[in-house]
């Protein structure tokens, strides 16, 4: 079973104190925190091998290559993909969804053609294809969401819409639905879809295997993991991406070069331009290893418990409203609510003056806010180094802030 008391020791800016309180983070689904050993990573990688990868023959560039290298293996192993060669680094979640687009939708959408959403999407998974819309001239589509944050009749939305893509979140940034990824790309392949999974919030918290969920793309970041900011995956059937044309142009991805015409490295590689996150890769590779190490069974366990915990104290409290399923099993470590008489972002204020970290906005989901009527909600979210006892401050501090701002 999971220590969770044991794990904060692992997280230095877990032992600070914020406006004189200890601090109690609840806004991992934004960014996780890092343990020491991804931060002792970034500092060895840049003391002992900081190089660039895959065109030197000196010592540090090939220790460099062999590490950046070896983490796309274990990148692949993580999340069951066949081959280290279905892996794509990035910049994050945004950059691999917009690589799809700009690289695979190019090449395979026509103004005939369709693309078939969720309303519950981040904006990195609607604004790419809405400027690819303009420009290409397809139709884009949605699956809308009922009032309990469940998607309404989408196997049915599937076959009525027959879209040449369908392309949706694993887990809700907002709403915490977890969606039923094997049935849905089930049905979508059936008519003939191409399935693009956004798993930037589901990879933390579970066991993810991209054959089994039947994914032809998967988009993740590193720093919603444990790593560090500026990284992210892109996993892509290897049949789908040796098809594709590159997404950027530069030093890198190519095989031979002349003045009128130029080849291309294989994939990844070709996806790849320029110089990487290096650094950033091998902290990644920390954080797989930091993960591994505690056992993803045991985080599923504890942030499953954490969320049922959170969901009954709140839904205790007087005018406050959860949005999202009320099913822990169908709800992810994040929880988006509203306080009636408090807008979110006073109530956020006042929480930071007891030292709890919490989100506020819209959280890049207009549409899914507007479908709601809202402007914005508070969200708590969790991740493995949060306890039971820092569930019951945020509702004890709801309920004072209640008090202090007259609701």
């Amino acid at each position: 079973m999971l220590n969770a008391d044991k794990i904060r020791k692992d997280f230095p800016i877990l032992s600070q104190n914020v406006n004189g309180k200890p601090l109690v983070y609840l806004d991992s689904a934004a960014t996780s925190q890092k343990p020491a050993v991804v931060i002792g990573e970034l500092s060895r990688y840049y003391s002992k091998d900081n190089a660039n990868i895959h065109r030197g023959v000196h010592t540090l560039a090939e220790r460099a290559t062999a590490l950046f290298e070896g983490v796309r293996e274990k990148t692949a192993k993580f999340i069951s993909a066949s081959s280290p060669k279905e892996i794509v680094f990035t910049q994050g979640t945004t950059e691999a969804i917009n690589l799809v687009a700009y690289s695979w939708g190019k090449a395979n959408l026509t103004s005939k053609d369709t693309v078939l959403l969720t309303i519950m999407e981040h904006h990195s998974n609607l604004v790419p294809w809405q400027l690819l819309s303009k420009e290409l001239g397809f139709k884009l589509e949605f699956i809308m969401v009922t009032e309990d944050g469940y998607l309404e009749n989408p196997e049915e939305t599937i076959r009525k819409v027959k879209p040449k893509l369908l392309a949706f979140v694993h887990v809700s940034n907002v709403l915490g639905t977890i969606n039923p990824v094997k049935k849905l790309s089930k049905v979508a392949h059936k008519v003939g879809a191409t399935v693009l999974i956004d798993g930037a919030q589901a990879v933390s918290h579970t066991s993810v295997n991209v054959q089994s969920l039947g994914a032809d793309f998967y988009a993740f970041s590193a720093h919603k993991m444990l790593g560090p900011t500026g990284v992210g995956v892109l996993y892509g059937r290897r049949d789908l991406l040796e098809s594709m044309p590159p997404f950027m142009g530069g030093g890198e991805m190519i095989r031979e070069v002349s003045l009128d015409k130029s080849t291309y490295k294989d994939s990844p590689h070709k996806f790849e331009a320029g110089t990487p996150n290096i650094g950033g890769v091998a902290g990644f590779g920390a954080a797989l290893d930091y993960i591994s190490g505690v056992g993803m069974d045991g985080i599923k366990t504890h942030t499953e418990e954490l969320t049922a915990y959170a969901l009954d104290s709140l839904s205790k409290i007087d005018g406050l409203r959860i949005y999202g399923p009320r099913n822990p099993e169908d709800h992810g470590p994040v929880i988006a609510f509203t306080v009636e008489g408090i807008h979110p972002h006073d109530l956020a204020t006042v929480l930071d003056g007891e030292g709890i970290a919490i989100r506020s906005g819209n959280h890049c989901t207009m549409p899914l806010h507007k479908h709601f009527d809202l402007v914005a909600t508070a969200r708590a979210s969790f991740a493995l180094y949060n306890t039971k006892e820092e569930v019951d401050k945020l509702a004890e501090a709801v309920l004072e802030a209640k008090k202090v701002l007259g609701a």
